[in-house]
């Protein structure tokens, strides 16, 4: 076995593993409530005039769950305390949701729950509309609470549940969006009106997030943005979510937040230095096996073409972003685009 291709398949499973731990450390931090209630007021109408710090305490029932696996049909999952994460269906398959909780709503006079499921994604072309991965989830949402929420047919039971989004790494036109999509009443014939309750029982939101140091943007989108920005030291981050959003730097959410930015610089490194090396590797044996300038100016843009594909694939970036990262003047974005497009 060549030894290139050893060194290649360690730094492949290297950049794994990192990623899957930096994964794990992004959902501890979202889990936590502080942060929850930011992103319940943005994006969820009954939360809207609430105070966050009654949200993160008052509202939020329980510890949020957290699966750091997905969980396939005949696979197994770690799941960390609180709200089950798994939708088990003999006929569908077992669904494991990032992060899963219990919300009260407030002014209701009584003990009514909202269930609401936070996905944290980082492409947002995963092969099919991420939207109906969204549906999908708040009906099986829906669909399980048959037997543990209500039995029989005493449908008036339904909770309704929310699958809430985030976005970090979205196409330029939906930057800096928050965007719900829910069901309606529409009157095709005449106006029978229907109690809103009875049929809003589903809403799928998606937080885009997009740059941090953009105006006129909803406090959570700011502050997921920051949160997870690769720009930003530990130390920034961490003031400004105690000055800016008044979240309590707890001991473990410290811990969380300098974990997450550690494993994200080490995905980012060896992403970049593998991406760079396979590039310059593969741009310079085609260049010389062409053997003319036209061959070895080929070569490079195959090599650059190369680390972008690389890069996407290693660290689960956009294309515009790993075009950043390997410096790349905007000028000759668009060519490499192209070239994307036509493979």
């Amino acid at each position: 076995m060549p030894m290139e291709w050893e060194s290649t398949t360690a730094q492949g499973l290297h950049i794994t593993q990192l990623s899957a731990r930096y994964d794990a450390a992004c959902k501890r931090v979202l889990s936590e409530k502080s942060i929850l209630a930011w992103i319940m007021k943005s994006c969820l109408e009954e939360y809207q005039d609430c105070d966050i710090r009654d949200i993160a305490e008052k509202y939020i029932e329980g510890q949020p769950q957290i699966s750091s696996i997905p969980v396939l049909p005949d696979e197994g999952g770690t799941v960390i305390q609180g709200m089950d994460t798994a939708d088990k269906s003999l006929r569908e398959g077992t669904v494991t949701y990032d992060i899963r909780f219990r919300a009260i709503v407030p002014g209701t006079g009584e003990r009514i729950s909202l269930i609401i499921n936070v996905e944290a994604q980082n492409d947002y072309y995963p092969g099919y509309p991420l939207i109906t991965r969204g549906v999908y989830y708040c009906c099986r949402m829906i669909s399980s609470q048959y037997g543990r929420e209500f039995t029989g047919p005493d449908y008036g039971k339904l909770k309704k549940v929310y699958s809430i989004w985030i976005c970090m790494n979205p196409p330029k036109n939906k930057e800096n969006t928050i965007t719900r999509y829910r069901l309606v009443e529409e009157h095709l014939v005449g106006e029978a009106v229907e109690p809103v309750g009875n049929y809003d029982l589903l809403s799928i939101v998606m937080l885009c997030l997009g740059n941090p140091e953009a105006e006129g943007k909803e406090s959570a989108l700011r502050m997921l943005d920051v949160l997870f920005s690769d720009e930003t030291s530990v130390a920034e981050k961490k003031k400004i979510l105690a000055e800016e959003y008044d979240i309590p730097m707890t001991q473990k959410l410290d811990q969380e937040v300098s974990s997450m930015c550690n494993l994200s610089e080490g995905v980012l490194r060896k992403g970049l230095t593998r991406g760079m090396a396979q590039g310059r590797a593969e741009g310079l044996a085609q260049g010389m096996a062409k053997g003319r300038v036209e061959g070895r100016a080929e070569g490079l843009a195959e090599g650059i073409l190369s680390s972008i594909q690389s890069l996407m694939k290693n660290l689960n970036v956009s294309v515009e972003r790993a075009m950043t990262i390997l410096d790349i003047p905007e000028g000759e974005r668009q060519a490499y685009l192209d070239l994307l497009q036509k493979q």
